[in-house]
């Protein structure tokens, strides 16, 4: 067809029409270009959400054969009355439930002045403890519980005095703002309601102020917080039948995944099988990690996010992207933002006031954690081991090695590996443990 047309223009003599059609020709039947392949790093592609499809995939049918192998070897397992004794071993006697009812009815109260105060910060602290190794049919999780309840208590409490002495400290600088919290503008409420008044210290010093700082799902107090305008009841609703769902489906796992594959794991540790130890840690991995994601999106989003709607508490961030952590301390900081923050505020910036350098703080930032770590677990076991402690304190020479030689993906990698791998491996010391000492000993 080009020669047809060059001829054709020769004859008529038009030269344009010659460089326009062989122009248009060439381009027509041109198909190659300067480029990258798609999967190289400076293509600049970014789409892969079929792979990631893929993956899901993947994911579904290596887990349905578990499940199927799972249920082949030992039949159902799931017995929803059984988690009651977990609870409690007599009926008649609901020694965690009467511990927390003890601390909201008035019996272990808040004191003032200094001394007082941290005699009542204690008594937080140990009398419970004290309470659950005392306590014969205190059972493991109801003690979690209990225990869990009176350190969130004391958090609150130690954040209470702390922001209230600030206000004070100001007032008596003729200040009438607290310039250290982020207390926010009076709130008003959409549809025409009224909206919520600005408080200022000594008129927050009230029942009603400190038992609504008590319920929120905060662990920082401000004399101010930001409100919701309204109460949404299906937002309300989905949290709850989130909250019902996701426990039944922890419950369920725990009784049909993990407690099989954790009573397979002792007779290699008594035999010290090495091989066989890491098999059945690497089979821990999988159940142990889908129910810890499925306790963090239990816990930290339907569950914090239902107490907040129904209180309208406005500040939602419970938790950041810590999914995308690179480094070890990235990920501490983001996937528990109440405890980040009171940590930050009550703890880290108060040590850097008084000089202690960077690293220093954030060492001891660890030592707290991992004192309420082992606090939580080591109580209501009734043995200390101090795995929990040394996990926690692990992750110090992990966070330098990590940002010092890993960097993005890489350092991504390392983040999830730490948290699939190392949290059954203090599982499996725990139990074997406890094993150890209820069963043999």
């Amino acid at each position: 067809i080009t020669t047809l047309v060059y001829a054709y223009a020769v004859v008529i003599g038009r030269k344009q029409v010659i460089n326009y059609c062989v122009t248009h020709f060439v381009c027509l039947f041109s198909c190659h270009k300067l480029q990258e392949s798609l999967l190289s790093s400076n293509s600049g592609y970014s789409n892969y959400r079929g792979i990631l499809n893929w993956c899901v995939v993947m994911l579904v049918l290596s887990n349905a054969r578990l499940v199927l192998e799972n249920l082949i070897k030992y039949g159902i397992l799931v017995d929803p009355i059984q988690i009651i004794s977990l609870f409690l071993k007599d009926p008649y006697s609901w020694p965690a439930l009467c511990l927390i009812i003890g601390m909201i009815s008035g019996t272990i109260s808040e004191c003032t002045g200094t001394f007082l105060h941290c005699i009542n910060l204690a008594a937080l602290l140990f009398v419970p403890a004290g309470t659950v190794l005392s306590v014969s049919s205190m059972t493991p999780v109801g003690g979690v519980v209990a225990l869990g309840v009176f350190t969130v208590l004391f958090l609150k409490l130690y954040s209470y005095r702390d922001v209230n002495k600030w206000c004070r400290e100001i007032r008596r600088a003729k200040a009438r703002t607290l310039s250290r919290s982020h207390s926010c503008p009076s709130v008003h409420k959409a549809n025409g309601t009224t909206g919520y008044t600005h408080v200022s210290h000594p008129g927050n010093l009230t029942h009603r102020d400190i038992y609504y700082f008590i319920f929120v799902p905060t662990l920082c107090y401000e004399l101010n917080f930001p409100r919701s305008p309204r109460i949404r009841k299906r937002f309300l609703l989905r949290r709850l039948l989130e909250m019902l769902f996701l426990m039944q489906l922890m419950i369920g796992l725990i009784q049909q995944w993990m407690v099989p594959t954790i009573q397979n794991s002792m007779k290699p540790f008594q035999d010290m099988d090495l091989s066989r130890i890491v098999e059945r840690l690497l089979k821990l991995a999988v159940p142990n990690h889908f129910i810890w994601l499925i306790f963090f999106y239990w816990y930290f989003h339907s569950s914090m996010n239902f107490i907040a709607e129904l209180m309208q508490f406005g500040d939602r961030e419970f938790y950041r992207d810590w999914w995308n952590s690179e480094t070890i301390p990235y990920f501490w900081s983001n996937w528990n933002i109440p405890v980040h923050k009171w940590c930050l505020r009550h703890f880290y910036k108060p040590m850097l006031m008084k000089g202690v350098n960077k690293l220093a703080a954030q060492i001891a930032v660890f030592f707290m954690s991992a004192f309420f770590h082992e606090y939580l677990v080591s109580v209501p076991l009734k043995m200390f081991r101090l795995w929990a402690f040394l996990g926690m304190m692990a992750q110090i020479p992990l966070a330098y090695f990590v940002g010092r030689f890993l960097r993005g993906n890489y350092g991504n990698a390392a983040v999830w590996m730490s948290l699939i791998i190392g949290q059954p491996i203090a599982v499996l010391m725990y139990v074997h443990d406890y094993y150890v000492i209820r069963c043999v000993l």
